[in-house]
């Protein structure tokens, strides 16, 4: 048997993870992820994809973030019906997250038909919500540590992560006619000390690996995030301000909601009223009482009245109406909403009417992408567009680092050192070429790794004769 690997997407770039494993007479797909950032990338979602769908057998999933499985949708509408494996988080994660994309892609079809600003007159969205509803019946929930088999001599397990609720490194093994072969694949890895999720579990041996380098160039600082949040919350409400936190629905916001309880019941900030504003957050939270054992908290989530997702500050602001009402609140609270990076969402709105008061503080907690309204923030700009209106910005902004649900370079290292034994080949994959290159290098000189970088679309020979 010959087992060969092609790169669709997380090659040479943080998006679009798709990897093809080819046994000849079964073909399965890691991720299937949709392609963001620049339009160049974008544009590959429409491409037609590369291979005839019959030929797909399977799905293999690392965790639900779109860049990871907001392919999914295209992918069933144009023809397959295969299962789609994940863990039991990762699946109910999955319809929250691929519903609202699907919102948005008929959203900005219907605002570009609307504007003209497409080059087709009748711009259509890359899939709707019908499309994305069409995954659900294919998805099949595994739980972690328990091996499955998904094809004949092609067992699957998942191991914790970190990162984000349900997220796994993937353990492909292949008994072959003469020998057994095992493919680890990363996924995303989370931070070896975070107070909310496991750390990535250490896996003993890989014949193959791959290993994601979101941030294999740089370590994250060593700081007390919430010692931090502590300060920016006091100096705000010092001014007799409001603070407003842009934080994203899945992994960020849940973090928060953590250090703000025990800021709190330490005594360190008054007990104040959080308002939770994000439809998609509150559906997330919800998920971390339905699989408490998927994350560290579950002994503190034995105390039904009182803990970080259920206590008398924290409110849950579901409808619209509720989040509108908030400005005209006065007096001192904290708002978390989303988007993260305040490109769209109910934290608009919040920044809409509050930015120009100079007691209130935007306390920016993870990082922001060039063009973003919350790089321009961090930036310094004297005033943000929102709502076509250049609002101007008199609230103290506050960047709060070490709270990324990403590992560092020195937490990569340290995973890598796990392995017993070198894998034969370790391909570094989803990070941009800077990251890439220094991981690359890192692992080479450090632990004497067969590093390679693969390329989008290129394919390799992984084993031959097994």
């Amino acid at each position: 048997m010959n087992v060969t690997a092609k790169f669709l997407g997380g090659a040479g770039a943080v998006t679009g993870s798709k990897y093809l494993i080819d046994l000849g007479e079964f073909e399965f797909l890691v991720d299937c992820g949709l392609f963001q950032g620049p339009k160049e990338l974008r544009e590959r979602n429409w491409d037609d994809f590369p291979m005839a769908l019959t030929q797909l057998e399977a799905v293999v999933l690392t965790h639900a973030h779109l860049d990871h499985i907001g392919y999914l949708p295209k992918l069933v509408k144009q023809g397959y019906r295969g299962p789609i494996y994940c863990t039991e988080a990762t699946a109910e994660l999955a319809k929250i997250l691929l519903l609202d994309s699907g919102k948005l892609q008929e959203e900005e079809a219907e605002f570009a038909r609307k504007k003209g600003y497409s080059r087709h007159e009748n711009p259509q969205p890359l899939y709707t919500v019908e499309d994305a509803e069409a995954v659900f019946p294919l998805l099949v929930p595994q739980a972690f540590d328990k091996p499955v088999s998904i094809h004949p001599g092609v067992d699957l397990t998942y191991f914790h992560a970190g990162h984000i609720l349900g997220a796994a490194i993937v353990k492909v093994v292949i008994k072959g006619d003469y020998q057994t072969k095992r493919l680890i694949f990363s996924g995303d890895l989370g931070r070896f000390n975070d107070p909310v999720l496991f750390p990535p579990t250490l896996i003993p041996k890989a014949d193959i690996l791959w290993i994601e380098s979101t941030y294999g160039d740089r370590n994250a600082p060593k700081s007390k995030p919430q010692d931090e949040l502590a300060q920016a919350i006091l100096d705000t409400f010092a001014r007799g301000g409001l603070a407003i936190i842009p934080a994203f629905a899945v992994g960020r916001t849940q973090l928060l909601l953590y250090h703000l309880f025990l800021l709190m019941e330490k005594g360190k900030i008054p007990k104040v009223p959080i308002y939770l504003d994000s439809p998609m957050a509150i559906e997330t939270t919800k998920l971390y009482l339905d699989f408490h054992t998927d994350h560290r908290l579950s002994a503190m989530l034995e105390d039904e009245q009182e803990h970080a997702f259920r206590h008398p500050q924290l409110h849950y602001v579901q409808k619209q109406s509720q989040s509108m009402a908030l400005n005209d609140f006065r007096g001192r609270a904290i708002i978390v909403s989303a988007s993260g990076m305040a490109t769209g969402g109910r934290v608009l709105h919040h920044l809409f009417h509050r930015i120009p008061d100079e007691r209130n503080g935007v306390i920016i907690v993870g990082f922001q992408a060039e063009g973003t309204r919350g790089r321009r923030l961090l930036d310094g700009e004297p005033t943000l567009k929102i709502y076509g209106t250049d609002v101007p910005v008199k609230a103290k902004v506050y960047h709060i680092e070490g709270l990324s649900a990403h590992a560092d370079q020195s937490e990569l290292i340290a995973w890598a050192e796990g392995f017993s034994d070198s894998p034969k080949r370790v391909f570094i994959v989803h990070g941009e070429k800077e990251s890439a290159e220094a991981l690359a290098f890192k692992l080479k000189d450090e632990l004497g790794w067969n590093t390679i970088i693969p390329q989008y679309l290129e394919s390799f020979v992984l084993f031959e004769g097994i």
